[in-house]
């Protein structure tokens, strides 16, 4: 009788399917607009005849970790990061970096085919944003909390049974807030900047399906 009860649990937990997972790592390249961070450097660093434009190009990095929860839909979390800089020869050199951390709850409805798939969705979440300012021998580092909303389409093409070749593009909308230095803010003619930024991207990079 034990081993009929054994048996039978085994038949049990072997028609359980678990749920189906993929994981995806890529690079990007963003255009992005934060119109408040243009005027400040335009003001006070950039020389006449090299103003910085409505949009700059980043690069962003980011990895993805998606579960199917039904026949066309997946929940996943993204943790991405973007990275910038700005360099300017004034009296002495001037240069600032920023840095964003993108945490991100995204949810999807999938069109799956043999061997590809699409995922068209959006999500919501946290974003950590790290400025440093150097114009020596002044630093500064600034530092602010806000959070974002984003919008996706991503699509998977099979490189063999479990390995596919992704690309993804990104329409993004960040309210990083006003980044402070020990609760000092970056100001621009008395007001002050902040990271709020409106970007696109687009991203290749390789996914892997449990």
């Amino acid at each position: 009788m034990k081993k009929i009860y054994i048996s039978l649990l085994f038949l049990l937990l072997s028609n359980i399917a678990l749920p189906q997972v993929s994981i995806r790592a890529g690079m990007g390249i963003n255009l992005i607009s934060i119109p408040s961070l243009k005027d400040y450097l335009n003001v006070y660093y950039a020389p006449p005849d090299n103003q910085i434009g409505s949009f700059a190009t980043a690069i962003s990095f980011s990895g993805e970790v998606d579960m199917k929860a039904g026949e066309n839909y997946e929940v996943g979390v993204e943790l991405a990061y973007l990275y910038n800089s700005y360099t300017f020869s004034t009296i002495g050199q001037y240069n600032l970096t920023y840095g964003i951390l993108m945490p991100t709850i995204v949810n999807y409805y999938v069109i799956d085919g043999q061997g590809y798939n699409f995922k068209f969705g959006g999500g919501v979440g946290l974003r950590f944003t790290n400025v440093n300012e150097t114009n020596l021998p002044i630093v500064n580092t600034y530092k602010s909390v806000g959070f974002g909303i984003l919008i996706r389409a991503s699509g998977n093409t099979a490189l063999s049974r479990n390995v596919f070749a992704n690309i993804t593009g990104d329409i993004r909308y960040d309210i990083n807030g006003v980044p402070k230095d020990g609760g000092t803010p970056m100001t621009v003619l008395g007001n002050n900047v902040n990271l709020n930024s409106f970007s696109l991207s687009l991203m290749l990079g390789i996914t892997y399906i449990f």
